[in-house]
């Protein structure tokens, strides 16, 4: 869904128990019903110690509306993500929980399937076009719509380019098309194909085996 004014973002949850926000720009808020949290500064992570605290303060009883907003959730930990997943399973009247990024696809699926996903109409995040070469589009199609059986012959092309920086731009042009034809057509076949390409990116990008980890990590 795409919304055009950051003003009408605390209206627009209301309706809501669980938001996600695409945003070039984050706003800020200093009011007593709105609990912030953002990245360590030094490690620019969020770790499960800081998402603990923020649930603390959603554990008490309100009969105003709360608003718990966490910038840049895709730095939050596995563990993070778990335990915030967790507290969505009992969702309380009048706790609004929201997440400000600029990049859906680092997000995990299952919590992008939990939330309700707005973005920011003049950023045309959806309709722009993706900008990598012909070469690498047609990669990362392939990438995204391999079969267990075609995947070694694919990684092995890919692998023999020999180009670390190459495979990796392959498989962020996949990511990026996965999520953007998932908000198009709403098939969950591309939302499900996230999780294995995010593990691959963060393989390869850690020195990990080109040929190995496609075919490990895309299955």
């Amino acid at each position: 869904m795409f919304f055009n004014a950051e003003d009408d973002i605390l209206e627009i949850v209301k309706n809501t128990g669980f938001s996600i926000f695409v945003l070039q720009n984050f706003p800020e808020y200093s009011k007593p019903n709105i609990l912030a949290l953002k990245p360590d500064e030094k490690t620019k992570k969020i770790n499960i110690d800081s998402i603990r605290e923020l649930l603390t303060h959603a554990s008490s009883k309100k009969t105003s509306d709360q608003f718990f907003i966490v910038y840049y959730p895709e730095k939050m930990s596995a563990e993070a993500s778990n335990a915030f997943l967790k507290n969505l399973e009992e969702p309380k009247d009048n706790y609004h929980f929201i997440f400000f990024t600029k990049d859906l696809s680092m997000i995990l699926p299952t919590i992008l399937s939990r939330a309700q996903i707005f973005i920011e109409d003049i950023q045309n995040k959806l309709d722009s076009p993706i900008e990598a070469s012909d070469e690498i589009k047609n990669f990362a199609k392939r990438l995204i719509v391999s079969t267990e059986k075609n995947l070694p012959m694919l990684a092995k092309e890919i692998s023999d380019k020999k180009d670390r920086s190459f495979t990796l731009e392959i498989i962020s042009t996949a990511i990026e098309m996965s999520y953007k034809t998932f908000f198009l057509t709403n098939d969950v076949k591309f939302l499900k194909k996230l999780p294995n390409l995010i593990e691959l990116y963060q393989n390869i990008n850690a020195n990990g085996n080109i040929k190995l980890h496609i075919i490990a990590d895309m299955i």
